[in-house]
């Protein structure tokens, strides 16, 4: 019988392992890629690669009940800034174009593609990420909920679900209409086809929708998807 090895490496620290090397081995090479031609050919230079230096701000906000102030590069996404930066890794990147909807946090009360926003662009604001709603011991009432109708499988989209249905909820009360609100001038009803249209922008490869609706209309006090208690 060979030699079992254990190691607490995780998938996300081979990943840093694997970016860092990239780092080292460009470093020891002067720190300049090869520039190549539209035809796949290397191009001739006169001079070094010219580097941009990256400009860095420092930017104040509150994430999850505590003061956080961060130095970042301007570019940095808040999506960023919360991963790398804070450690949150709850948030999810996952098309990092703002078209699924894994990456979503609430901003002042406001649910929000992390991805498509820079970090200091919410000076001053306050983040709630999916942990800041709940913990292992004490889960937020939607946490609770998609635990028990099943509302995740593979379970990475799954804080943006959470987030942005927590977000829902709170937009319905608070009377904001959505695409399919028929009388703008009365308050929205609470059904199952403003749910649906409210969390269209959260996309689960697993296909738990009808879960996740279910789970939304119990935090909501409905008996089911299809009407109240």
């Amino acid at each position: 019988m060979g030699t079992r090895y254990h190691t607490d490496v995780s998938r996300r620290g081979v990943l840093l392992g694997a970016v860092a090397s990239v780092a080292l081995t460009t470093s020891a090479r002067g720190g300049q890629a090869t520039p190549t031609g539209g035809d796949g050919a290397a191009a001739t230079s006169s001079g070094p690669v010219p580097v941009m230096n990256p400009v860095k701000a420092k930017v104040s906000f509150t994430v999850n009940g505590k003061a956080e102030t961060l130095e970042v590069d301007t570019r940095t996404t808040l999506l960023d800034a919360l991963r790398e930066h804070l450690r949150l890794t709850g948030t999810k990147k996952g098309c990092d174009h703002g078209q699924c909807g894994a990456c979503t946090v609430i901003v002042d009360g406001r649910r929000i593609n992390s991805c498509l926003t820079l970090a200091v662009m919410h000076e001053g604001g306050s983040v709630t990420t999916v942990e800041g709603l709940g913990t292992p011991a004490r889960l937020h009432p939607m946490q609770a909920a998609f635990v028990k109708h099943d509302g995740y499988q593979c379970g990475y989209c799954t804080p943006g679900q959470i987030c942005s249905a927590v977000a829902v909820l709170e937009e319905i009360k608070a009377g904001i209409p959505s695409h399919v609100t028929g009388d703008l001038t009365k308050a929205p009803p609470l059904t199952a086809t403003e749910m649906r249209e409210r969390m269209s922008g959260n996309l689960c490869r697993c296909g738990a929708y009808s879960n996740i609706l279910d789970a939304m209309a119990e935090v909501a006090g409905l008996q089911s998807a299809g009407g109240p208690a």
